[in-house]
């Protein structure tokens, strides 16, 4: 189900009204917070719950340490500021006292990647995924949209074991409606194909999708996988994309060479290889509007339409020939 009639949302705006409606529930939650709440919406939580609510300012390596207490009392913790910050300044807080005991922290990265836009190089986040898919155990998840990182959050709460959800600033189009159900470790396919599938994670996906009805009107039948959990992928979905239409691209808001396109490539040369493409970030950004980064990084519709376009010559082996 798409193009629901939605205004667009930032996937950030989903973490304080979800974490007060879950604590309404009966959910054992405690928020810990390092000066960014009112950013990452996390503040609202205060509102409701404020003795539930800890801020230890900016010192994200405490934020971290102060979770893993409470989440070893029983708590289910939930932490959060943004993706620069958790995992860039406190990877080893969270390898050496969320991953290895696989405690129950859940992480939520607000202001990822290049479309933090204006606030600069400093603040892009664009190796989060690498540092946290190469922790064993970490579910990882890239909501697509605000109504999917609502049930991300959800599962999150309800599933034991560390968790990181990686969120944006900018709005974004709402892919979904609410009878959709996220699944942990489950791909979305939001098109049929036979073509070419394209596999998106977060604000790649609405492009990827428009990138589809682009080629459909040019005779191009291309699958469109939502990869929301990162890591563990769905490994199903990979293997039948492969085999159903010989040629994967991914797009994401990522170092290529070590995000879902590193990982996907890796799966597919073990068991399925066939010719693959990625639109992706390939260095370091600027300071800049999101909509003028996304366009001069090639993260866009259009860069998909040409990747398509390129892996299915290379399965088709027409490059080179005359």
């Amino acid at each position: 189900m798409t193009a629901v009639d939605t205004p667009p949302a930032a996937t950030r705006e989903a973490l304080g009204p979800k974490l007060i409606e879950l604590a309404q529930g009966g959910l054992d939650i405690v928020v810990v917070d390092a000066d960014l709440g009112k950013s990452t919406t996390a503040r609202k939580f205060q509102e409701h719950y404020p003795d539930r609510f800890i801020t230890v300012g900016i010192a994200e390596a405490n934020m971290i340490g102060v979770s893993c207490g409470l989440a070893a009392a029983g708590k289910i913790a939930f932490c959060s500021t943004f993706g620069v910050f958790m995992p860039g300044r406190c990877f080893d807080q969270i390898r050496v006292s969320v991953a290895q005991p696989g405690l129950n922290v859940k992480m939520v990265a607000s202001h990822a990647g290049i479309s933090v836009g204006p606030d600069g190089i400093s603040a892009h986040a664009i190796e989060d995924f690498a540092l946290m898919c190469s922790l064993p155990g970490v579910n990882v998840i890239c909501p697509a949209d605000v109504v999917e990182t609502r049930q991300a959050i959800d599962v999150a709460a309800k599933t034991d074991g560390p968790f990181y959800i990686r969120t944006g600033r900018s709005k974004v189009p709402v892919i979904y409606d609410d009878t959709y159900q996220f699944r942990l470790g489950k791909a979305d396919q939001l098109r049929d194909g036979s073509d070419a599938t394209v596999i998106a994670v977060g604000l790649m996906v609405g492009p990827a999708l428009e990138a589809a009805d682009r080629l459909a009107d040019e005779g191009v039948a291309c699958r469109v996988l939502n990869m929301a959990t990162v890591s563990p992928h769905d490994e199903s979905a990979i293997t039948a994309a492969a085999r159903e239409t010989g040629a994967i691209i991914t797009a994401e808001e990522h170092l290529i060479r070590t995000g879902v396109s590193a990982m996907v490539s890796q799966y597919v040369g073990k068991t399925t290889p066939v010719p693959m493409g990625a639109v992706g970030v390939t260095r370091y950004a600027e300071s800049g509007s999101a909509e003028e980064l996304l366009e001069k990084y090639g993260l866009t519709a259009d860069a998909i339409v040409e990747e398509v376009k390129s892996t299915i010559a290379r399965k088709q082996g027409l490059v080179g020939k005359s």
